[in-house]
């Protein structure tokens, strides 16, 4: 299987590269708890309905761990924890949260492993290939679409991504 992405072209004004072509990976389709839950089914021998129960409380016990402010940390997975959105304030004094905090967001990272030359590869990413998307390509079986479509020339179409 290859990451599929789709090609688009930087047009902001005052951007150094306007103009310049950029990957951006897609997704063709979504894989809900569902159908997690069915395939962790059929690679082991715990029941459909057991998995079910114990992703559905993970996402329980990780909100509120996460909101508790712990870093949640699964090994093999990555370590999730809560990050801020914020604007300054120039003096200590005139920080308020209600007014300088701006946002929460989820700040994943996946586990990974380090090679001999101490480079890191990240947990989901070993092994990861990347392709260009034919066109009307969400909601179609990234494998089975290829019809023939070679990409643009890039040289990144099917191969191997350090990351």
């Amino acid at each position: 299987m290859a990451v599929m992405y789709k090609l688009y072209q930087n047009n902001r004004k005052n951007f150094v590269n306007r103009g310049h072509w950029y990957a951006r990976a897609i997704n063709t389709q979504t894989t809900d708890m569902k159908k997690v839950a069915q395939i962790i089914q059929r690679n082991c021998t715990a029941k459909y309905s057991d998995v079910l129960a114990v992703l559905t409380e993970l996402v329980e016990v990780m909100q509120d761990e996460l909101q508790a402010s712990h870093a949640v940390k699964l090994d093999g997975f990555g370590t999730f924890k809560i990050g801020l959105n914020s604007s300054g304030a120039a003096q200590l004094d005139k920080f308020s949260a209600a007014k300088n905090i701006k946002g929460l967001h989820v700040v994943f990272t996946p586990e990974g492993k380090r090679d001999a030359n101490g480079k890191m590869t990240r947990t989901f990413l070993t092994g990861c290939t990347v392709r260009e998307a034919p066109k009307n390509a969400v909601g179609v079986d990234a494998e089975s679409n290829n019809s023939g479509n070679t990409g643009s020339g890039d040289g990144n179409n099917g191969s191997t991504v350090n990351p």
